[in-house]
């Protein structure tokens, strides 16, 4: 609405009543293209945040970051050197003392005057081996059941096959077991794992083969997770994390619980508190949940610690896009309270003096007052009916009222020091997983998706445990499974 100088005048000419009623409806027009120009800044701002979003200012993983250049790592130099550190043993090849071959190469001539040398007795040698692999082919064993008559009453009698040996021809367990490594601890494809067997033996496994000694080997670790997930639940610590899976096209959730020396996966239609009941670690847990803060993990009544990598990617987002100066200080507190933790540990303490504490804390709340300062709450909403839920924040409003509502869960591993200062063991866990999704894209059955989330655990908490995975699998196959050490949890 535009007015001439004329009509101004016209109307002021006009008295008060003439000037309101023109006013007005401009109040009303500018007040409407204030708000509309803030939901355009806002939605912009979202957008180039969104485009600036990298894997080290958001949890989004590095495949994510396409072939643009790769960012700066968030780790800090450590001060070693590369390489070995002093102490580490290595794992150089050594000569061994009894070779399972000798192969003598002796000079047929001297060197110098080329008188023959063939009689003439060593002296002595220079040792050098060869560490190969044999031939490798398939052994086939025939089991032959034999007949007889007794001689009192006739009866004919057959011999008994051994438990096992079902058909006519089939696969053993060393074969069986070598399949189901490639496919579930090397994340091969059937199609891939049929060639490399059929390339290497002369026998390619068909996929329904295959298929069934996954399931059979799944089957026969029923047990074995079992007691994993009661160990699991009895842990002081527990690392909590879930990512998205595609089951027959859909999107499902592989939720990973674990410690240092053991491992579960528990694939469910859910993300939430619905998955965590019906896999059943967290509702018999009562030590510390680690998790990156989702929502599903508080419902129950253990102690929670949060991830301090998810804070430092956010804060990063924050000092690199806003350039609020309170973020970058609250990243170097987080990391010099881990580093005095860290020292403190080496050095033989068991605990942070409470003055030490009580100033860490007190310079947490300055910086959090400070961020609260630069992100003042959002204007109220305009006059109308009311929206679900809360007003919509900015980031780092959010990741404010996080820092400071969940304050001493944020800081848990400064007080507990059984607590480590991020979830990256559960995000570890969870990172074959998505591999495999990269490799076969997804699972084709909700049984075929359990029985991969059952035997990738198992390898999984062997692999932590230092056991070799392979011969673990044959056992399985033998009918009695390499059981993990369930107290190193």
């Amino acid at each position: 609405m535009t007015l001439t100088r004329e009509e101004i005048v016209a109307v002021y000419a006009a008295g008060v009543e003439a000037v309101i009623a023109v006013i007005e409806p401009l109040q009303a027009l500018v007040a409407a293209q204030q708000a509309q120009i803030a939901l355009l800044s806002a939605r912009v701002k979202a957008l180039e945040d969104q485009a600036r979003t990298t894997s080290r200012t958001s949890s989004k993983p590095p495949s994510s970051d396409g072939y643009r250049r790769r960012v700066r790592s968030l780790r800090q130099r450590s001060g070693k050197k590369p390489g070995g550190q002093p102490g580490h043993e290595g794992h150089a090849l050594r000569l061994v003392d009894d070779p399972d071959q000798v192969l003598t190469h002796s000079p047929a001539v001297c060197g110098r005057c080329q008188a023959s040398l063939a009689a003439v007795p060593a002296t002595g040698y220079e040792r050098r081996q060869v560490v190969d692999l044999p031939p490798l082919q398939l052994v086939v064993c025939e089991h032959r059941a034999e007949e007889k008559t007794c001689p009192v009453c006739q009866t004919p009698t057959k011999g008994a096959f051994p438990a096992g040996v079902i058909t006519t021809v089939q696969y053993g367990v060393g074969i069986k077991a070598l399949a189901v490594y490639l496919l579930t601890y090397h994340l091969l494809p059937y199609a891939r794992t049929s060639t490399l067997l059929g390339d290497r033996f002369g026998q390619a496994p068909a996929k329904d083969s295959l298929q069934t000694a996954v399931e059979t080997c799944a089957e026969g670790l029923a047990d074995v997770e079992a007691q994993i997930k009661e160990a699991l639940a009895q842990a002081e610590v527990l690392h909590n994390d879930e990512t998205g899976v595609r089951v027959q096209g859909k999107l499902q959730w592989v939720h990973v619980a674990s410690t240092a020396q053991l491992t579960h996966y528990g694939v469910h239609p859910k993300r939430g508190s619905a998955a965590t009941a019906a896999i059943g670690i967290l509702p018999a847990f009562a030590g510390t949940s680690m998790h990156d803060g989702w929502a599903a993990y508080r419902q129950y009544g253990c102690r929670h610690a949060l991830c301090n990598a998810h804070h430092l990617r956010e804060l990063t987002a924050i000092e690199e896009h806003d350039k609020q100066p309170w973020a970058t200080k609250m990243k170097d507190l987080l990391r010099e309270i881990k580093k005095y933790v860290e020292t403190a540990q080496a050095g033989g303490q068991r605990g942070i003096a409470d003055a030490v504490g009580a100033a860490f804390v007190a310079r947490y709340q300055a910086i959090l007052a400070e961020g609260y300062a630069a992100n003042p709450p959002p204007p109220p909403p305009p006059a109308g009916p009311k929206k679900r839920g809360r007003p919509k924040q900015s980031k780092a409003r959010n990741l404010l009222d996080r820092l400071s509502t969940d304050w001493q869960e944020v800081l848990a591993f400064m007080t507990d020091w059984r607590v480590p200062f991020d979830n990256n063991l559960a995000e570890r866990d969870l990172r074959m997983i998505k591999v495999q999704q990269k490799v076969s894209g997804c699972f084709r059955s909700t049984a075929g998706a359990e029985a991969f989330c059952r035997l990738r655990g198992y390898l999984s908490t062997l692999k932590k445990q230092g056991q070799q995975v392979l011969p673990a699998l044959q056992s399985v196959f033998g009918g009695q499974p390499l059981m993990p050490d369930l107290a190193a949890g």
